[in-house]
C-alpha cells in the first residue's frame, strides 16, 4: 500500500457566529473549501444555541469533516463574545471571521491570507466601501445608510482611518487576536472596531473591496439599533469597567421611562384630580411597559424575544420580576411625599430605589445569564 499522502499543517481558521443558520452552513462550507482546497484550514461554527436546528447541523457537518468544529454556547449570545471564543478555540496561526449568510465572499480569503503572510499588514478587512467594491446585490438601501451613518460616527469618534470599520468580514494573527482578547468588551456586533479601538499600538490595516451580496437564506439580526450597538460599545471602552454597560444601557431606558413616569403622573395628579398613590402607581405600570418594550428593542437586542405570545409571556415576566420593585418604589415615594417631600423628588426617589432591583432579576429571569 502506497503512503497517505501528508496533510497540509493548519493554516487558518475561519469562524463562523451563528444564530439561526442551519441552512446556510453546508453551501456556505462547501464554498470554501472550493476556494481553499481540502487541507489546511478549519471552520468553527460557534452557535447560540438557535432553535432552528443550527447546532446540530454544525456537529453533522463536523462528524462528516475534520476540519469543522461546533461550539453550541447556553445562556449567553452575542456575536462579539462568540467570535472572542472562536479566536480561543484554534491553534491556527492565522484567523478569519465572516458571517455565515453567505453575504461574504470566501473568495476573498486567500488574497487576506498572502496580506497577512507577508507581513504587509496586522489586520486584513474586507470593505463594502473601498473603491472596487460593491453593495449593489445587498438589496437593503436603509440598512446601507445606517451603515454609512456608523461608518461616519466610528470614523469621528475614534479616529479609525477606514471606509467600513463596522465590516463583519476581516482577518489577522491569532496569537494578536488572543492577546486583545482580554482587553475586549464582547459587547454587541462591532467586533472589529473594538479590535482596533484596543490595540495599542494601532494595527497596520489593509482593506480590500467586497462585493457585498444578499443573504441566501434566513433572517438579518441587525436593525436600526445597529448605531445604538455601536454606542454601546464605545462607552463599554470607555467606562464599562466602573459600570457595567448592559446596566448603563438599563439606566439610559429607565430615564426615558422616568419622563414617561412623571408624564403619567403629573396626568393623572394635576388633570384628573387623582389622590398620589393611585397615581404612582398607574404611572409605575405605564413606564414598566414602555421599559419593557425599549430593552426588549435595545438592551437586549442579542437576546430579543420576539413573538406574540413569548412577547406577552416576557412583559408578564417583567411585570412580575419588578413587582418587588414596584412595591418599595411606590411605598418610598408615598411614603416620603406624605412627609412633605415635594411630589416630583418623592416619585425619583421611589425610582431609585426600585431600579437595581429590577435590573438584577429582569436580566437574570426574563432576558437570561449575561
Amino acid at each position: 500500500a502506497s503512503e497517505a499522502e501528508p496533510m497540509l499543517p493548519l493554516a487558518l481558521a475561519v469562524v463562523l457566529p451563528t444564530f439561526n443558520e442551519a441552512g446556510n452552513l453546508s453551501p456556505l462550507i462547501a464554498r470554501i473549501a472550493g476556494v481553499l482546497g481540502e487541507e489546511g484550514w478549519e471552520v468553527i461554527i460557534v452557535d447560540d444555541d438557535s432553535r432552528d436546528g443550527t447546532a446540530e447541523e454544525a456537529r453533522a457537518l463536523a462528524a462528516a469533516a475534520r476540519r469543522v468544529r461546533a461550539i453550541q454556547r447556553i445562556g449567553r449570545r452575542g456575536l462579539s463574545s462568540a467570535v472572542i471564543e472562536g479566536f480561543c478555540a484554534t491553534a491556527a496561526p492565522y484567523v478569519a471571521v465572516m458571517d455565515a449568510d453567505h453575504q461574504h465572499d470566501p473568495a476573498l480569503l486567500p488574497a487576506m491570507l498572502a496580506v497577512l503572510e507577508a507581513g504587509e499588514a496586522d489586520i486584513c478587512v474586507a470593505s463594502r466601501f473601498v473603491a472596487g467594491a460593491s453593495t449593489a446585490q445587498w438589496g437593503e438601501p436603509q440598512r446601507e445608510k445606517l451603515s454609512g451613518l456608523a461608518n461616519r460616527a466610528a470614523r469621528r469618534l475614534t479616529g479609525v482611518a477606514l471606509s467600513d470599520p463596522m465590516s463583519g468580514y476581516f482577518m489577522l494573527e491569532t496569537a494578536r487576536a488572543r492577546a486583545l482578547a482580554p482587553r475586549l468588551s464582547g459587547v454587541g456586533f462591532k467586533i472589529l472596531l473594538d479590535l482596533l479601538a484596543s490595540a495599542e499600538p494601532p494595527l497596520r490595516v489593509r482593506e480590500i473591496p467586497l462585493a457585498f451580496a444578499a443573504r441566501r437564506a434566513g433572517e438579518s439580526k441587525l436593525d436600526r439599533g445597529v448605531l445604538f450597538d455601536f454606542l454601546a460599545g464605545l462607552y463599554d471602552k470607555l467606562f464599562g469597567r466602573v459600570i457595567p454597560t448592559r446596566f448603563a444601557l438599563f439606566g439610559t431606558v429607565g430615564a426615558l421611562g422616568v419622563l414617561v413616569h412623571m408624564a403619567v403622573l403629573a396626568a393623572l395628579l394635576l388633570v384628573a384630580g387623582e389622590r398620589f398613590a393611585l397615581a404612582q402607581s398607574a404611572a409605575v405600570l405605564v413606564a414598566m411597559s414602555f421599559n419593557f418594550w425599549l430593552n426588549n428593542w435595545l438592551t437586549y437586542r442579542d437576546q430579543r424575544i420576539t413573538g406574540t405570545g413569548p412577547l406577552l409571556r416576557g412583559w408578564a415576566g417583567f411585570v412580575a420580576t419588578c413587582a418587588v420593585g414596584a412595591f418599595a418604589n411606590v411605598a418610598v415615594a408615598t411614603l416620603l411625599e406624605g412627609r412633605g417631600l415635594f411630589w416630583a423628588l418623592a416619585a425619583l426617589a421611589g425610582i431609585l430605589v426600585g431600579s437595581v432591583w429590577n435590573y438584577a432579576l429582569s436580566s437574570r429571569f426574563v432576558w437570561g445569564r449575561y
